[in-house]
């Protein structure tokens, strides 16, 4: 697990380092740079593979959503090691493998439960059973989403965010940094972007914080629009509905269905992941592992 040095980045062994080092080292000045690494390592090889103008039923699809997917997450390891200088650490591909497996049936029990709470309600029914549908556009999706935005998220708003204000500040910026973001999504509404912002900023920030790694968000990230938008075909984030695994049709009032927004807009879909994320909170906090604003450190 990280010290608080580690997760601001500055190391207090060795020489003194540089007016420039202390500089880069600053929070508030590793955040912007780190948005921008991250980014650029999603984006470029993004850009080359749309080159291809590769069909969605094609699996190269879901072979370019994980080169994306894993280009922001390479850049976001390079710039912890070699910008932030965090020390490495050592390889664990077991425990790795154990915490995205655990977010991914997390992901994938979450959104279960709120789609079946949703049909009991009377918002949702399967008509039938399309097939194979979307799939490989659907993985591509899932990959890079749960990867890149994790990265940029959780791995570098968060994680300076709380090293210079604090783990509570931390997870209320970055929530509402999420929501406001899918504002500008189809369908969006004010109640969408605050079911955005609690969903993902609160429970997927909790995930992170009990492990103080990647995987488990984004595996969780990963199943939650994996499932939603190829096993229930539903609408994610305002997106046209999805030719998934299961012909589906949702009904009734927007507080139920989250409109043509998704499902995730749906007040059900709120208290599920709402109650998972406090609980996971809760035990952090018992744990003692909330960090304190910089300056009472």
């Amino acid at each position: 697990m990280a010290t608080i040095e580690e997760t601001a980045g500055i190391e207090e062994t060795g020489p003194q380092p540089s007016r420039l080092r202390r500089f880069i080292a600053h929070p508030l000045v590793l955040l912007p740079l780190g948005v921008v690494v991250v980014t650029l390592g999603a984006v470029l090889p993004g850009i080359l593979f749309n080159l291809l103008h590769t069909d969605k039923s094609s699996v190269l699809r879901a072979f370019g959503g994980l080169v994306v997917g894993l280009g922001g997450l390479l850049a976001y390891f390079a710039f912890r090691r070699w910008v932030e200088r965090v020390p490495h650490e050592p390889r664990r591909p077991a425990r790795t493998a154990r915490e995205l497996g655990a977010g991914i049936l997390s992901g994938f029990a979450l959104f279960s439960l709120a789609t079946g709470v949703v049909a009991v309600l009377g918002g949702f029914a399967v008509l039938g059973v399309r097939g194979i549908g979307d799939l490989w556009l659907w993985l591509g999706i899932a990959f890079s989403s749960g990867m890149v935005e994790e990265a940029l998220f959780r791995g570098v708003i968060q994680r300076q965010l709380e090293a210079m204000f604090g783990t509570w500040t931390a997870l209320a910026a970055t929530s509402v940094f999420f929501g406001v973001a899918h504002l500008m999504n189809p369908g969006a509404t004010y109640f969408a972007a605050f079911a955005i912002a609690c969903e993902a900023g609160i429970l997927l920030g909790a995930a992170y914080l009990v492990t103080r790694r990647l995987w488990v968000p984004i595996g969780l990230h990963m199943a939650w629009n994996f499932t939603q938008g190829w096993v229930f075909s539903i609408p994610v984030s305002g997106s046209k509905p999805p030719l998934g695994l299961l012909e589906t049709r949702l009904s009734g009032p927007e507080w139920l269905t989250g409109g043509a927004f998704g499902l995730e807009a749906s007040a059900v879909a709120l208290v599920v992941a709402s109650v998972a994320g406090f609980s996971l909170l809760y035990y952090v906090h018992r744990r003692g592992e909330f960090m304190p604003p910089r300056w009472k450190r």
